[in-house]
């Protein structure tokens, strides 16, 4: 099944890629939630106006990007949680969390969308998080969920 993706999906592609897919990934999972729709002629040439508005946002992005990949990577992050007996968590660190305590630590705004955490976090410690700012940039630090 081909498809125009207008959103990044990792692993995948960037918005206005047209990506070859299995028919069930496609049908049940990136058209539903929005990521990609169905290929035609027409909607081919929007992917032109697309990819053009996207290259003219990264050349601009580049620089900005490498600017706040170096202020996350100094930042500490620390986020409070609801933690029983043993460190366990009750329920699981959300990305909204992260960014949130990201902004709270004097980081930048940041898209949760683009948050990659290493699982599901549901107890207390540190755990690596890379964010994708840019296609070339991934800016990682580290979260620190303490007991609060």
């Amino acid at each position: 099944m081909k498809i125009i993706l207008t959103q990044e999906v990792s692993g995948l592609g960037a918005p206005g890629d047209i990506v070859e897919v299995k028919n069930g990934y496609g049908r049940n999972y990136l058209l539903p939630q929005g990521f990609a729709i169905a290929w035609t002629k027409g909607a081919e040439k929007q992917v032109t106006v697309i990819k053009r508005a996207r290259s003219a946002r990264e050349i601009r992005d580049l620089g900005h990007a490498n600017e706040v990949k170096a202020q996350l990577e100094g930042l500490k992050v620390s986020l409070k949680a609801r933690a029983g007996d043993g460190g366990r968590l009750f329920g699981s660190v959300t990305p909204a969390e992260i960014v949130d305590a990201v902004k709270a630590a004097g980081g930048p705004a940041l898209d949760r969308r683009r948050l990659e955490t290493p699982g599901h976090i549901k107890s207390l410690g540190a755990y690596p998080v890379s964010i994708r700012l840019h296609p070339e940039v991934t800016a990682k630090f580290d979260l620190n969920v303490v007991q609060g």
